[in-house]
């Protein structure tokens, strides 16, 4: 008889926490760090206790609706859960977990990343200095745009987007606008300095920068397309670190070459790890590899909000993050 539930990492996590699961659980990581396939996924339903997957494993109901299930929890090592089917989810009986709060500081400071490498064509001068390109300083060579004094506009407020405008609005004193489902509280809204748009229609037209927070899943799947890049100032600068699938790439790839917008930034993608390929050619958006929680503090941080997860499952107490 095992003395420790078994338990599944789908991917390796810091050595911090994998050290931390493995004095309570019997732990199983793939040392290649690979991506397991729905067959491996479908069969470690049945030999594991608790499975830990991350945003690139997909559990529809053909995983989650297995016969007898060994796993009883599904611990997600990130916050956003619109890669797990959480109906087929609750049908099963499987208590779901996510890691909400833990990376909102590096996720915003992404955003700002990819709202100066766009304005300033960070990116755009990297690969012609690379290239062997660069012909040397001259007065109107790669000139950008300033952030300070210009419009933020967040589609979506909650932790994340608040906690880019208070970087955007102290830093270079944009002036804050938001869309989101609900208002945010009047304390909220002295605290940032952000004014409520009543439609993403109106945000776009008014923002200088177009910042993406809100959640995946069919309410916004392309809720960023040709209809909406085409209201937005040509001017303007595209930003998404919340779903990939908030944006339509395809028609944002044509806005991009058609010059309907300046430029965007991107660090997440419509299906992930494959980006559109016409996005490659263009020079006037930036790409990061999904980089928004990747500082050593905020993964660790992450991976040590599982393990209290668990450990609060595993001795019959209520989740602290519990999604279903």
């Amino acid at each position: 008889m095992e003395s420790k539930p078994r338990l599944l990492m789908t991917r390796r996590w810091p050595d911090a926490v994998e050290s931390e699961l493995r004095l309570r659980y019997n732990v199983t990581v793939d040392g290649d760090d690979r991506k397991l396939s729905a067959a491996e996924l479908q069969q470690a339903m049945l030999d594991f206790d608790i499975l830990c997957p991350t945003v690139s494993d997909r559990l529809d109901a053909s995983i989650l609706s297995v016969p007898e299930p060994r796993v009883k929890l599904i611990a997600n090592y990130g916050a956003g859960v619109d890669h797990i089917d959480l109906a087929a989810a609750k049908t099963a009986g499987l208590a779901v977990s996510n890691t909400p709060d833990v990376l909102t500081g590096a996720t915003a400071e992404i955003a700002i990343l990819l709202m100066l490498m766009a304005s300033r064509r960070a990116s755009e001068g990297e690969r012609e200095l690379r290239d062997d390109r660069w012909l040397g300083w001259r007065p109107t060579h790669l000139m950008g745009q300033n952030l300070t004094g210009k419009t933020l506009g967040l589609i979506g407020f909650g932790r994340i987007g608040q906690a880019t405008a208070a970087l955007a609005a102290r830093a270079f004193e944009m002036r804050i606008a938001y869309h989101a489902p609900r208002r945010a509280t009047s304390e909220i809204e002295a605290a940032t300095g952000a004014r409520f748009v009543g439609s993403i229609e109106e945000l776009a037209a008014a923002a200088d920068v177009l910042s993406l927070h809100c959640r995946g899943g069919a309410e916004t799947h392309h809720l960023v397309d040709a209809r909406l890049l085409q209201r937005m100032k040509p001017s303007a600068i595209l930003i998404n670190t919340a779903r990939g699938t908030v944006v339509n790439e395809a028609d944002l790839a044509e806005a991009l070459a058609r010059r309907t917008i300046w430029a965007a930034g991107l660090d997440v993608y419509e299906r992930e790890p494959v980006v559109s390929p016409a996005l490659f050619d263009l020079p006037n958006v930036v790409l990061l590899p999904h980089l928004g929680s990747a500082t050593l503090e905020t993964r660790t941080a992450m991976g040590m909000r599982v393990v209290a997860n668990v450990d609060r499952f595993w001795a019959g107490e209520e989740l602290l993050d519990r999604v279903c």
